[in-house]
């Protein structure tokens, strides 16, 4: 029986290694195709619905994210989250308490409710900390009618932390209240963000 379960953890172990090794390479040659090289980047999944940290290559930290319930795209107007290459243009919410609801990326003193089920909140709360982002490819995220930074585009809390896993968002990319307030500590302004 022992043996069963050292066998068991062994294979997840290398089923685990495999896919993170798989989330690297694809980033990297992303990266490779766009001459671009950092040894620290965020890795947000649109797919898998998560956001990775990756530093020389090893995932460090890994998050359940939502996108935009509308789909990928660029076009100004659209609520859909922009895919490609960005960087993180600025932060807000250092001093914002956990949960605490900026408007205008400022916080007033009100603490959003927080819903841990499908319940929707009837404004989209930014709450706890905002990375804003700078699109780096043009024509693609960056430029007239497409621009993330003019869209506004974050990686934010959120108070429907119930719906993170699946699309849900106005085109940001929203996180749990501490999580994104522990993202917020570990990277700085200029990190690379790649939303695929």
């Amino acid at each position: 029986m022992f043996r069963i379960i050292i066998l068991i953890l062994i294979s997840l172990i290398s089923l685990n290694t495999i896919a993170q090794n798989s989330i690297i390479e694809y980033v990297n040659n992303y990266l490779d195709i766009k001459d671009t090289f950092r040894d620290e980047i965020l890795y947000v999944s649109i797919k898998e619905q998560k956001l990775y940290h990756i530093q020389n290559d090893s995932i460090v930290k890994e998050y359940i994210i939502s996108s935009s319930a509308y789909g990928i795209g660029s076009k100004s107007g659209s609520n859909k989250t922009p895919i490609g290459l960005h960087k993180i243009a600025k932060k807000y919410g250092e001093k914002t308490p956990v949960n605490g609801r900026m408007i205008g990326r400022v916080f007033y003193g009100d603490i959003a409710t927080i819903y841990t089920d499908d319940t929707k909140s009837k404004t989209d709360d930014v709450t706890s900390r905002i990375l804003w982002l700078e699109g780096m490819e043009k024509e693609k995220n960056k430029g007239k009618g497409i621009d993330s930074f003019n869209r506004y585009i974050y990686i934010h809390g959120t108070s429907e932390e119930g719906m993170l896993g699946k699309p849900a968002s106005h085109g940001c990319i929203r996180m749990k209240n501490k999580e994104v307030i522990d993202l917020y500590k570990l990277v700085e302004v200029g990190t690379l963000v790649l939303i695929l």
